[in-house]
């Protein structure tokens, strides 16, 4: 349902501005953090519906945040999803094999980035 909390965790400002920007205009509430260590702060403290992660951060990088929120409690059943700019074959694979729920690659496609949003935080995960 629309006024979920959906954590970004970018690095890139103007990414950053595009995914609040849309998300906020869609009717969700996007909690913002540019590193590792502060999405981990942020979940453990508000749990999101959702985590926007990209997987290269300047701390510590989106898989070894992710193996973090999965070894919490609090944030362990939050579905995150791996956003890279570097899209690869066997991206896709690789990122679930790593623990993520799914995978967008960067630049995004607002239409697919907001189908995908809904999916997660309306239905819950597939």
């Amino acid at each position: 349902m629309a006024g979920e909390r959906v954590l970004v965790v970018e690095d890139n400002e103007k990414n950053m501005k595009l995914f609040h920007d849309v998300l906020e205009a869609t009717g969700y509430t996007p909690l913002k953090a540019s590193s590792g260590e502060e999405a981990l702060a942020l979940a453990g403290e508000n749990p999101p519906a959702l985590v926007l992660m990209d997987i290269q951060l300047p701390d510590i990088d989106g898989t070894e945040t992710l193996r973090r929120l999965r070894e919490d409690e609090r944030t362990a059943h939050i579905p995150v999803l791996a956003l890279t700019a570097q899209a690869m074959e066997g991206d896709h694979e690789r990122f679930l094999a790593a623990g993520f729920d799914g995978y967008l690659s960067k630049p995004v496609d607002v239409p697919e980035l907001m189908a995908t949003v809904r999916r997660y935080c309306d239905k819950g995960t597939e």
